[in-house]
Parts: C-alpha cells; sequence; structure tokens
C-alpha cells in the first residue's frame, strides 16, 4: 500500500497573493473614514464663530456703537432660536417645575454650543432628544417633543453652515438612523411619530446649506481667478511697457551715444596737426561713449528680459575709484578723495553700491554745479562703510550754466541704500554747495566664518 506524501506547510505558505478589493468595499472604507473624521475626531475641538463682516450694504450705513453690534448679529440669530427652543421645550413638555425648566435647557444648551464646538453641539442634541422625550409626559410627538425638534433642526443648520456638505450629509444618516431606532422600538406605544416630518424638513434644509456652499465655493474660485488673471495681465502689461522701454532707449540713447563715439574718433583726423590736449579731449569722449553703451546694452537686457542673467564682465569697485575721478578731473571737476579706516574688502554688493553712488554725487555736481569743487570721503569704520560726498558752490563767472535734471539720481542712490538697510542724507551746505552723506552697514564675518 502506497503512502500518500504530505506536504508540510511552512510561514511563507501562509501569506497569500494581494486581491485587489471591490469599489463597493473601498468606497465604504472610505465613507468610514470620512464619518470618522468629520464627527468623531476632536468633535468637541474649540471652534468659535467669528464675527460677521459690516462692510455689506446695509451694515455700512450703520454708525458708532450699532456698527460694532452688528458683527454679532450670527451669534444673536442663534441665540434667539435657542430661546425659542427653550421656551417650546419648557411649555410642551407635559411637566412643571423643575422637569420643565430642564426640558428646556436641554433644548437651549445644544443650540449655544454651536457657536464654539459645533460638532459636539450635534452629539449633544442627538443625546438630549432622548433624554427629553423620557422627562416630559407628551405622548403626541416622538422622539422629538417641540422643544427638541426645533433645536435639532437649528443645530443641524448651524453646524451645516459652518462645516462642510459632506459633514451635513452623515449628520442627517445618524439623525435618520435614530429616528428609525426609536420608531421601531418605542413607537407603537405612541400616538404620532415625527421622523418623517424630522427627515424631510432636515433634508431640504442641508440641502440649501449645500447649495449655499457651492455657490460660496464657486464664487470664492471664480475671485481667485480673476486674481490671478488680473496680475498676469498686469503682468504681460508691464513687460509690454519695458520691452518699449528698451526699444525706445535703443532707438534714441544708444544711436546719439554711437554717434558721439564715431564723431569722436574721427574728429582729430579732421583737423591737420590737432594739439595733443584735442586729442585727448576726443578720445576721452569716445572712451566715455562706449563706456556708456555697454552701460546701456546691460541695462537693456535686464529691461528686456525677465530671467536675465548677469554679465560675466567684473562689476566695478572702489578699487576703481580712482579711474573714476580721474576721468572726472579730465572734464574741469576739481575733485578730492580722502580715505580713513583699515581699508578691506566688502561684499560686492556694497562695493558695486558705493561705486555707483559716488558715480551718481559726482554727475550730479557737474550738472548743477559746473565749476565747482567736489570732495569724497570714504570711511572704513566698524560694522560698514561711510560715504560723503560734497561739492562748493559754483562759481559766479562760470562758463556752463547748471543743467535741470530728472530728480532720478537721488532716488536711485536711496534705492541702492535701502536695498543695503543703510542710511542716507542729503541737503544744501552752509556755503551753498551740496552734500551727499551715506552709510552701508557690513555684517562682521567671525572667525569661524572667514
Amino acid at each position: 500500500m502506497t503512502e500518500t506524501p504530505q506536504t508540510h506547510t511552512t510561514p511563507d505558505d501562509e501569506f497569500q497573493p494581494y486581491v485587489p478589493r471591490s469599489p463597493e468595499y473601498r468606497a465604504a472604507v472610505e465613507a468610514l473614514r470620512g464619518l470618522r473624521q468629520d464627527l468623531f475626531h476632536d468633535a468637541f475641538a474649540y471652534a468659535p464663530l467669528p464675527r460677521r463682516d459690516v462692510d455689506g450694504r446695509l451694515t455700512r450705513r450703520l454708525s458708532g456703537r450699532m456698527r460694532e453690534y452688528a458683527a454679532w448679529r450670527t451669534h444673536a440669530l442663534v441665540v434667539a432660536a435657542g430661546a425659542v427652543a427653550m421656551l417650546n421645550g419648557f411649555w410642551s413638555s407635559g411637566t412643571s417645575g423643575a422637569t420643565s425648566l430642564l426640558c428646556g435647557l436641554l433644548a437651549l444648551i445644544p443650540v449655544l454650543l454651536t457657536l464654539v464646538r459645533p460638532v459636539g453641539a450635534f452629539w449633544l442634541s442627538l443625546a438630549a432628544t432622548p433624554a427629553v422625550a423620557i422627562l416630559g409626559s407628551s405622548w403626541d410627538n416622538w422622539p422629538w417633543l417641540p422643544g427638541s425638534f426645533i433645536a435639532h433642526l437649528v443645530v443641524l443648520t448651524v453646524v451645516a453652515v459652518r462645516t462642510r456638505p459632506r459633514t451635513a450629509a452623515w449628520m442627517w444618516v445618524l439623525t435618520a438612523g435614530y429616528g428609525f431606532t426609536a420608531e421601531n422600538t418605542w413607537g407603537s406605544s405612541h400616538y404620532n411619530t415625527n421622523v418623517g416630518p424630522m427627515l424631510v424638513l432636515s433634508a431640504m434644509v442641508l440641502l440649501a446649506v449645500t447649495v449655499w456652499h457651492i455657490r460660496r465655493d464657486a464664487a470664492q474660485e471664480v475671485t481667485a481667478q480673476q486674481t490671478v488673471t488680473a496680475h498676469e495681465r498686469s503682468r504681460r502689461t508691464l513687460l509690454e511697457e519695458r520691452t518699449t522701454i528698451a526699444r525706445e532707449l535703443h532707438d534714441v540713447v544708444a544711436h546719439h551715444m554711437s554717434v558721439v563715439a564715431i564723431q569722436a574718433e574721427a574728429a582729430p583726423y579732421r583737423v591737420e596737426n590737432p594739439p595733443p590736449e584735442l586729442e585727448k579731449a576726443f578720445a576721452t569722449i569716445r572712451e566715455n561713449a562706449v563706456a556708456a553703451l555697454t552701460e546701456l546694452r546691460r541695462v537693456l537686457g535686464v529691461v528686456r528680459a525677465e530671467d536675465y542673467e548677469a554679465p560675466d564682465a567684473p562689476q566695478p569697485t572702489l578699487a576703481d575709484l580712482d579711474s573714476l575721478l580721474a576721468n572726472v578731473r579730465e572734464t574741469g571737476l576739481a575733485v578730492e578723495k580722502t580715505v580713513t579706516g583699515a581699508v578691506c574688502e566688502l561684499p560686492q554688493g556694497v562695493e558695486l553700491s558705493a561705486y555707483r553712488i559716488v558715480q551718481e554725487a559726482l554727475s550730479n555736481t557737474l550738472r548743477h554745479a559746473p565749476g565747482a569743487s567736489a570732495r569724497v570721503e570714504i570711511g572704513y569704520v566698524l560694522g560698514g562703510l561711510g560715504l560723503r560726498i560734497v561739492n562748493g558752490p559754483p562759481p559766479a563767472a562760470a562758463l556752463l550754466k547748471p543743467s535741470p535734471g530728472a530728480g532720478h539720481g537721488i532716488t536711485g542712490m536711496r534705492e541702492r541704500v535701502s536695498m543695503l538697510n543703510g542710511g542716507m542724507t542729503v541737503g544744501a551746505t552752509d556755503d551753498g554747495g551740496y552734500e551727499v552723506t551715506v552709510f552701508l552697514p557690513v555684517a562682521a564675518v567671525s572667525d569661524g566664518e572667514a
């Protein structure tokens, strides 16, 4: 006789292949998860009802204390509904004395609780309903006595308004479950049951609240889309304006600067045996024109493209200040430079801003005080860099007249100083000149970071 071989199972055999769940099962799990999240998780969490806005068409016409009271109109409406429920619970309980008072309070408290703990108010209202039904002696309404009926409708409405449609649906399902359970268990001993009216009225109220939620969310979504569209439209308009400005700058300024550079280069060849001073002057003019064109191209790149990357060419620093002063002296401006403190290397942004501030201040001196002398003072102090550019009054017998500016020079300097969280003061001096004082802070570098 042959023996049937026995198979031994191992722990690995206990693991079965994964069987995908049905859509109905997943829907049920998701629904139960939503029920737990909406009505069980932090059910009694503190969530006070905020005050209403007083900028409405009617409330904005109020003034003084009435306008302040109007912000609490929703709270007053809930309290009034709770008072109505309490009075109905007190008079229709069929009892007297402390029992009727207790029935009224059990109708009032859940309504008031919706102002601070909305989900907890629903559970309290659902729990107070059978308590009031047991305490009361009315056999005409079951399982909701009149006070409890009004209170539960108010609670459902307020909680639905303060939460979301899914929470309202779960509250209606639990209310229906309680109503059918009470009707099938104790309904035979009562004349009338009001489960049907409760479910119909609550369904209508919750449906209206759900429609209100949908309309409000749609309006908020439309407002958000309009805001985004307006932002994109303004951004596109700004880019178009920047492109137009760049085109005009290129067509006007770049053309004239190119002509100046070419004429300055060709001018010495049109004069026989020009003096060296004249050749040097024309060379300086050409160098300044070429430098201006280079700066203009860099600025146009910033204006034209939003994702513009800075050029690889090094930006000017305070080390290049001597070249700037030499260039300015060739125009006839007598300028002196004084440096105090220990000269050290500063962050690139501070170096560039300091150079541009000195450049703009000297340019203002050339425009507004031709023939005057200027002095540039640079102070390396603890915690930052100090700049002082001061010029004297223009001489009375100056050959050139002051040229009015657009006023953007001081504004540009202030923007650079503000960008570095510095300070800047400008103003006239006692002798009729002008002074620009700037302090640019520099964060100290510790030994570990150095």
